[in-house]
């Protein structure tokens, strides 16, 4: 078996080898200056994307969670198979519009304009413990909007984990500011 080729250079993040040369970095997408950490390279390596689901896991093993919520789309990825090793419920967390039965939602600010995450209205339970689960954490805006829709469903955040944190964005602190315990398996600093 063949290992994975390297697509950036280690040194570029925060975290072990093994994660950082399995995340491809697509300069200018999708505007010019930014720099897209792109994780479907991780997905598509097998015995990466199961440490990868294997770490996310490991703090949470014999933590009674009822429900792993993850924020679309690539959060449903991670979020599923997290939900699977922890033998968990999975809440799909979408943009307004996208869920076929009654929804409740929560709005948060963008860069110019709002957004909306919504789920189900049955799909956490009064008392549920979850744990939240992306890819990416930069502002956290996102994540922050899903702590506030996971509250008002009545379920409690145990913790929010990401693949990658851009510590500079701030989303972490900003969680952490919260109560929230915030973990990832690797951080980018720059943004």
């Amino acid at each position: 078996m063949t290992k994975a080729p390297l697509i950036d250079e280690p040194k570029e993040g925060i975290g072990e080898p093994w994660i950082l040369s399995r995340i491809r970095t697509i300069p200018d997408f999708p505007k010019p200056g930014i720099k897209f950490r792109d994780i479907t390279t991780l997905l598509n390596d097998a015995r990466g994307f199961r440490k990868a689901v294997d770490e996310l896991v490991q703090p949470y093993v014999g933590v009674a969670i009822d429900k792993v919520a993850g924020i679309e789309a690539r959060g449903f990825i991670v979020g599923g198979a997290v939900a699977h090793q922890l033998t968990s419920g999975f809440v799909p967390m979408r943009k307004k519009g996208k869920l076929p039965h009654a929804t409740i939602g929560q709005s948060y600010d963008l860069e110019y304009g709002t957004d909306t995450l919504e789920i189900h209205e049955d799909a956490i339970a009064h008392g549920d413990l979850v744990l939240l689960v992306d890819d990416l954490l930069a502002t956290g805006g996102t994540a922050d909007a899903a702590v506030e829709l996971i509250e008002k469903a009545g379920g409690k955040v145990v913790a929010a984990c990401f693949v990658i944190d851009l510590p500079d964005l701030g989303g972490a602190q900003r969680l952490r500011d919260r109560g929230v315990d915030v973990i990832s398996l690797c951080q980018y600093h720059g943004a």
